[in-house]
């Protein structure tokens, strides 16, 4: 879902030294915006994606110049033309990007496997690095106080708020001034995480799905032979138990989102009672909307609740449906339509 994840990976398994290309700032229309990264390896490996394709080439030129001097840069693609000396030659997206290349060798390596290791616990991390001092390492802030990276100078204070009131996957990543120094931000959020109680033949395909969509999923379900990875082998958790005993050691909260598919319309109310309080990011339910009413105790399901779950595309097969609830996942996730910005 978000670049950054796929980049930090790269970063741990490299054999050794590269650039981290970043948008820092885009000006008018393109492809990709604030805070999109790119991994440039010294072997010439290549992650993630700045542009449609037009950019990365230069990038990785670039990149090289980066590694040879050890010292970041800025460097810019003016997308605005389209005549036959320009990036924006058949590009359509007429904007002015720039781009931050950061060098990762030795010391400035750890920095970005300890923010690696930060999102991988579930925490947002705030990163404050100086555009007038290419030098300096960037400075970075975990939402549980942790600090490391180029510590030189304390960053604003409204910077450290912005990691305790900035709702999930929200807040612009981008340049800012303060007392006459540029300064680029960027919020790095762990992976969203997707728990699906039922592990029935529909599951596999739905996990596919949100994984492939940037999700972290959790399997839950209560029969040994469908809670294993033989059975959903994309999953990246499994929480084996009946739901009195599963939904307290997930320990769910704000940031998660969860989505009932046991088939079983007693587990499914077990479910429903156990969660209907918790403040979760989503709350989906499989199965029409007169069946997930009569799942509660007043005979109507609360707004919050996703029911028939997924976005109305006409989907029928498993696969159909995986793609119309991942579609509803990404929708809330990122605020987008009349529902998810409730």
């Amino acid at each position: 879902m978000e670049s950054y994840h796929a980049v930090l990976e790269a970063i741990a398994a490299a054999p050794g030294d590269g650039v981290l290309a970043i948008i820092i700032s885009v000006e008018g229309s393109a492809y990709q915006k604030e805070g999109t990264c790119m991994w440039i390896g010294a072997n010439g490996e290549t992650v993630g994606l700045l542009s449609g394709g037009c950019l990365e080439e230069a990038a990785a030129a670039y990149a090289r110049e980066i590694l040879a001097n050890r010292q970041a840069a800025a460097v810019s693609f003016d997308l605005r033309t389209e005549d036959d000396w320009s990036w924006g030659q058949g590009a359509g997206c007429n904007g002015l990007v720039h781009i931050w290349l950061e060098p990762v060798t030795s010391d400035a390596k750890l920095d970005w496997l300890a923010l690696k290791r930060c999102l991988d616990r579930g925490e947002h991390v705030l990163m404050v690095r100086s555009i007038m001092y290419p030098d300096e390492r960037p400075f970075f802030q975990s939402e549980t106080g942790e600090q490391f990276g180029g510590c030189r100078r304390t960053p604003h204070r409204e910077w450290r708020e912005w990691l305790h009131k900035t709702p999930f996957y929200q807040g612009r990543s981008g340049l800012y001034e303060v007392d006459g120094e540029t300064f680029y931000v960027q919020h790095f959020w762990p992976k969203p995480r997707l728990v699906i109680f039922g592990a029935g033949p529909d599951a596999p395909p739905l996990v596919a799905a949100a994984k492939a969509a940037g999700f972290s999923v959790t399997v839950s379900d209560w029969r040994p032979a469908f809670c294993h990875p033989s059975h959903v082998p994309d999953a990246d958790a499994f929480v084996m138990g009946f739901p009195h005993e599963t939904v307290p050691r997930l320990r769910l909260n704000e940031r998660d989102f969860v989505v009932i598919m046991t088939h079983q319309f007693e587990r499914d109310r077990e479910l429903v009672s156990l969660l209907a309080d918790k403040p979760l990011a989503y709350l989906g339910v499989l199965g029409p909307r007169r069946r997930t009413d009569r799942l509660f105790p007043s005979g109507s399901a609360p707004p919050f609740v996703r029911s028939p779950v997924g976005l109305s595309i006409g989907a029928r097969s498993p696969h159909e449906i995986a793609i119309s609830i991942t579609a509803e996942l990404i929708s809330v996730l990122r605020r987008h339509g009349a529902e998810a910005a409730q």
